[in-house]
């Protein structure tokens, strides 16, 4: 197995075992994500129902191996080496809606583009900037996602959270999630398995208007291809953008190897052709480092850095919520 020595190929095969209706050895986790960088994970579990999810939290018991939700893959980077450990993907069993009045019931997994249209279309306004961002609720939880001058915790009422560590669920109300800006205290071993909104009726046509603005202004301002949103989060949200740092320094264009800082948005980083996951990390350290030497700000990365010997640039990591 990929750089797994003999030790760690043994407990792999041990998590492996019992879950080999829906899990795969040594599964590539580029195409999971959008940057398409990276290497393997040693277990890549997709559990189709709650049986399926009980015997996944047994295994991770069991073994104690490190554990990634990867969800839509928007805002990891995986190490060229890959991750040690067992990715899991929801996308099998937590792509559903509900909608009950004014409250929007959803899996885990949804594509929030796919959610905030949804709303909209039952008359529900309030989620509408979510229609831009590329990710999941489950995602979009751990890191309070938002834009446009929203984000989750504006609506969020609560969670359904599995502690894989202790196979145990429960209902966790917005308020203990310790969510702030693009943060939470969510640990990696603690899976959103749906979340809940509270949204309000509105003027339906306003709300698609909005959403079709939100989509020119995001098509017109930011890169497509291979990246993962904004790098970093603003040092002062709504006052100093991140962005603006960077490109007061010049680094527009800013290249290493195959990837580079965006001509179209200073805080973006792409991935181009031939593109390594160092190849990422190096243009990220670079414009951190840059951006404290000129300025004295310490950036804090949206990105979070999966199977690297250390997995610190800044970016917000949860201790735990209590269960």
């Amino acid at each position: 197995m990929t750089g797994a020595g003999v030790g760690q190929q043994a407990v792999v095969q041990k998590a492996l075992q019992p879950l080999a209706a829906f899990a795969t050895r040594d599964e590539p986790l580029a195409p999971h994500t959008t940057y398409k960088v990276g290497g393997p994970a040693d277990v890549f579990a997709v559990p189709r129902n709650d049986d399926e999810l009980c015997a996944l939290a047994e295994a991770v018991r069991r073994t104690g191996l490190p554990t990634l939700v990867v969800g839509r893959g928007s805002n990891l980077l995986v190490a060229d080496a890959g991750f040690r450990g067992i990715a899991i993907s929801l996308a099998a069993m937590a792509e559903w809606i509900e909608l009950h009045d004014t409250v929007v019931h959803a899996g885990g997994a949804v594509a929030l583009p796919v959610l905030a249209r949804r709303c909209v279309a039952a008359g529900l306004v309030g989620f509408e900037w979510a229609v831009g961002v590329p990710g999941s609720p489950g995602g979009a939880v751990r890191m309070n996602a938002g834009g446009h001058g929203s984000d989750i915790a504006a609506s969020l009422t609560g969670v359904h959270l599995l502690d894989l560590r202790t196979a145990r669920r429960a209902w966790v109300p917005a308020g203990e999630l310790g969510l702030h800006f693009r943060g939470s205290r969510l640990s990696d071993h603690q899976v959103v398995l749906d979340a809940r909104l509270q949204l309000a009726y509105g003027d339906a046509e306003e709300a698609e208007a909005t959403l079709t603005e939100i989509v020119r202004w995001r098509r017109e301002h930011q890169p497509g291809g291979q990246n993962a949103g904004s790098v970093f989060v603003n040092p002062i949200p709504g006052e100093l953008p991140a962005a603006r740092l960077i490109d007061q320094l010049g680094l527009r264009g800013f290249r290493v190897g195959g990837a580079v800082v965006s001509d179209k948005h200073a805080n973006f980083i792409q991935a181009g052709d031939g593109a390594t996951a160092a190849d990422v990390r190096a243009v990220i350290e670079h414009v951190r480092a840059a951006v404290l030497d000129h300025t004295g700000i310490e950036l804090r990365s949206e990105i979070r850095l999966v199977g690297f010997a250390d997995d610190d640039l800044g970016a917000s990591g949860g201790e735990g919520v209590a269960m």
